[in-house]
């Protein structure tokens, strides 16, 4: 095979380009710490490289939205955790505004004290995330979402429920609207509610309520009513459905509840029992402080009034056990977004390792490549010094 000496110059010049273009690929590689510089030096990993960085990207923004809603959750305990403080300031002052040797001005300025604190339970109930969005506003939250006057309570908020994703496939819910955790709260022991009725003339006084039968209870309307010292129950079309000797702090029983009273009842005084409604926690609070300012100048004053306090520490107890389970919600929504946040994480650090090997550069064997190189580089340039200096000429001399 015949192989001329243009040939043997081409091919010396080409492997020394060769070997140059791969020492400057390996050193642009170990200056730029990137294996791939561009899609062209490997098409297929930077593809994969590129999906990788999207994922990457991705985990970013569910990592944003999560902070965003841990921050809002957290915000909305801290708030409800001072609301159930208030509320217990308010059992206590209640229970002692009941207290009979108290005068009308001790309770009087009880209730004060009371006012503040719905005050302050109202502003709690406004509180805003710190950026301006009103935490138990629902979706309609750029305005304060309650207010109460003497028409009641006022929510401005609506009922939607939002979510944001904080890890793939997985949404955790937003702080709940505020008519969920303040005002749809059940009253009485959360069942049924007993009350007296404002027409009484005696000295009875609730002590105590308990469902001891739940089988039995209908949720019907029903009333107690005394007489020659009996009591009677009658359902909504005045027929007796019990009936018994009165005897004071015995229990009343009838379709699976019982009801205690002390006191004398006057002939007719009555009892209303029916079903638990729903009542905002504000009215509760404004309930409690009617009951200490209202006179107990005679004994009818007197048992009107503690039966006032009864009904509002009862339906405050209802409150509080209310507040108690929505932060149990708020606990378990943040206890998702910490799990979230590990396995969005962990994924983050897959990833991240992945992406390295496609395209970071692996520094001991590219300077293994590069002395390589450099040497290959070298051999091929003395092996064209030698073919270079090939002539025939030389043998003629």
């Amino acid at each position: 095979m015949r192989i001329s000496t243009n040939s043997l110059f081409t091919q010396g010049i080409g492997a020394i380009g060769d070997r140059q273009v791969n020492l400057a690929r390996i050193q642009q590689q170990l200056s730029t710490g990137l294996r791939m510089p561009s899609a062209a030096a490997d098409p297929v990993g930077w593809s994969t490289a590129v999906s990788i960085d999207r994922a990457i990207a991705e985990l970013e923004q569910y990592g944003g939205n999560a902070t965003i809603l841990r921050n809002r959750l957290e915000q909305a305990d801290a708030s409800l955790d001072q609301i159930g403080d208030r509320l217990a300031r308010v059992r206590e002052l209640a229970l002692q505004g009941a207290n009979g040797t108290y005068t009308d001005e001790q309770r009087r300025a009880i209730a004060l004290e009371l006012r503040q604190q719905l005050n302050a339970v109202v502003d709690a109930a406004n509180t805003t995330d710190g950026n301006g969005r009103y935490l138990f506003g629902g979706s309609a939250d750029a305005v304060p979402p309650f207010a109460f006057g003497p028409a009641g309570a006022s929510y401005a908020g609506d009922q939607n429920r939002r979510s944001l994703e904080v890890a793939p496939e997985t949404a955790v819910e937003d702080v709940d609207p505020g008519s969920e955790i303040f005002l749809r709260i059940r009253t009485g022991d959360g069942t049924f509610v007993v009350r007296q009725d404002p027409a009484n003339t005696g000295t009875g006084v609730l002590r105590g309520t308990a469902l001891v039968d739940p089988g039995q209870w209908d949720g019907g309307n029903y009333r107690i009513v005394f007489n020659a010292g009996n009591w009677q129950a009658l359902d909504a079309a005045n027929a007796v459905v019990a009936t018994g000797a009165y005897v004071e702090g015995a229990p009343i029983e009838f379709r699976g509840v019982r009801v205690q009273i002390e006191g004398a009842p006057a002939n007719g005084d009555a009892f209303a029992v029916g079903p638990s409604r729903t009542q905002d926690v504000f009215t509760t609070l404004q309930g409690l402080i009617d009951a200490l300012e209202l006179p107990t100048v005679t004994p009818q004053q007197r048992a009107a009034q503690r039966n006032a306090v009864f009904a509002g520490i009862e339906d405050l107890t209802r409150a509080q056990d209310h507040i108690i389970d929505r932060r149990a919600g708020l606990g378990a929504r943040l206890n998702v977004v910490e799990q979230a946040n590990d396995g969005r994480e962990a994924n983050g650090v897959l990833l991240k390792t992945a992406l390295s090997e496609l395209r970071d550069v692996d520094y001991a064997k590219a300077i293994s490549q590069l002395n390589l190189e450099m040497t290959a580089l070298q051999a091929a340039q003395q092996s064209f010094i030698k073919v270079q200096g090939l002539s025939l000429f030389s043998y003629i001399r």
